[in-house]
């Protein structure tokens, strides 16, 4: 039997002991339901070569091959991964439409005694509840931006202030990159649909009622787009501003940024496209600072010269409303976890 859910929510909330992708490693790679299992029942190259049969020879040789396939590797996932599950498991099974890969998994696992069932329309009826929610319905929940220069740790502050009761979405992480020129991490970013799901499971886990905070970002974190539906959000919020000298700005930046730092030649390149907006005389002055390893100087230039200039062309742009500022003198940790503390009481105590 096919599961239709109305909801990323109403899936999120399906009461199944697993949910099993059985797409190839290749699909789920790019995109699954958040907590999803893969357990492919044709590889990259077995999918590839039943598609290839199926359009070049015939509909019928490519689903006889195809059979043969997906039968032998849920085999192989019943001998292997599921063989410590009772008879009282019930896993929830989809595939690309919700046709033969999870019809026939789920119908192999029937068989056995376990009581499966598929999702209705598969990864796509999904994947369509995920652009409605963030491309063409209004988000139901009354964000506000933590704003303030590059340097202020506002990423830091964000675990410390669901800490302290604040609900809080870190779009940095799960976009996978800082949000910067220099803001690439480790293991990339992932691919925009992915995105969507880390944040559309994100967003399904908060209560509507109260406000959530979300660093303040442009419409782009690295090559990754925020949804239409959250970036009118944002644009509307108010703003929560932390300030902090310039001096320790810098100090907390060459420490954060210390990986993309260390390297000179690739740190250089990432900082050549900035001739065109800052000049050739500011990004040379740069390149000597790192040729010098001196890290705190480029680091005061780079928020000075580059990142507050951008930040403050943005801000006049959007003219939010500012609730309140927040100022502090170290970015320590027990400075931050101070200064998450008074944050959090302030924004308890907001009727907003």
């Amino acid at each position: 039997m096919a599961i239709s859910f109305s909801s990323v929510s109403a899936l999120s909330q399906h009461g199944y002991d697993a949910v099993i992708d059985v797409r190839s490693p290749a699909e789920f790679e790019e995109d699954h339901v958040p907590g999803a299992v893969n357990m492919p029942v044709l590889s990259n190259e077995e999918r590839a070569r039943v598609g290839t049969i199926y359009k070049q020879d015939s509909a019928f040789k490519g689903r006889k091959v195809g059979a043969a396939l997906v039968f032998r590797n849920a085999a192989r996932h019943i001998e292997t991964h599921l063989s410590d599950k009772d008879g009282a498991w019930r896993p929830l099974v989809y595939c690309w439409r919700g046709g033969q890969r999870s019809g026939a998994f789920a119908w192999m696992l029937r068989e056995i005694g376990w009581r499966s069932e598929t999702i209705e329309g598969g990864y796509k009826s999904y994947r369509r509840m995920v652009s409605q929610s963030l491309y063409e319905q209004p988000l139901p929940y009354r964000f506000i931006q933590l704003g303030g220069h590059t340097g202020t740790a506002k990423t830091a502050l964000l675990p410390r202030l669901r800490e302290c009761g604040l609900q809080v979405i870190d779009l940095e992480g799960l976009a996978g990159h800082r949000g910067s020129l220099l803001g690439e991490m480790p293991g990339g970013q992932p691919s925009q649909k992915s995105f969507e799901s880390a944040l559309i499971g994100a967003l399904t886990a908060l209560d509507a009622d109260r406000p959530v905070l979300v660093e303040a970002e442009s419409s782009k974190i690295g090559a990754r787009l925020l949804p239409p539906s959250l970036w009118e959000a944002m644009r509307q919020a108010p703003w929560i501003e932390v300030t902090a000298p310039i001096e320790t700005r810098a100090s907390y930046l060459a420490q954060a940024y210390a990986d993309i730092l260390s390297e000179a030649d690739p740190l250089m390149q990432k900082l050549d496209p900035l001739r065109y907006h800052r000049g050739n005389a500011l990004v040379d002055h740069w390149n000597s600072l790192i040729s010098q390893g001196d890290k705190l100087a480029l680091c005061k230039s780079l928020a000075e010269d580059h990142y507050d200039p951008a930040y403050t062309k943005s801000k006049q742009a959007y003219a939010p409303r500012i609730l309140s500022r927040f100022e502090t003198d170290s970015l320590t940790g027990d400075a931050l976890d101070a200064l998450s503390a008074r944050i959090a009481a302030a924004v308890q105590a907001m009727d907003i």
